[in-house]
């Protein structure tokens, strides 16, 4: 079956939600996106630039784990990694604000 495409990203969204409906799987998504807010702002106060190189694993690695163990699902990453991008951001802002349960 072949992936829907998307032109805009308001289109994408609610395609993007659907696949975060279990709450430990967008927790873990807010736990990875928070821990790389914290870590640069650890880079811009240091200097430390060599930990850029763990900010995917913190990203990546808690959404992927909340993919693959808690919604047992394909992360969107892998179809549409800009607007999967772009998802993680605007979901960790609805949650912070209440928008979407955390």
């Amino acid at each position: 079956m072949a992936e829907k495409e998307y032109k805009r990203f308001s289109q994408f969204y609610p395609f993007y939600l659907r696949e975060h409906q279990n709450p430990i799987c967008r927790r873990l998504h807010f736990v990875g996106s928070f821990l790389i807010l914290l870590t640069l702002t650890y880079i811009f106060f240091t200097g430390q630039w060599r930990y850029f190189i763990i900010l995917p694993f913190l990203g990546y690695g808690f959404a992927w784990v909340g993919h693959f163990f808690f919604e047992h699902n394909r992360p969107a990453t892998f179809t549409y990694p800009f607007y999967s991008f772009l998802g993680d951001w605007v979901m960790f802002k609805d949650m912070l604000t209440g928008k979407i349960k955390f």
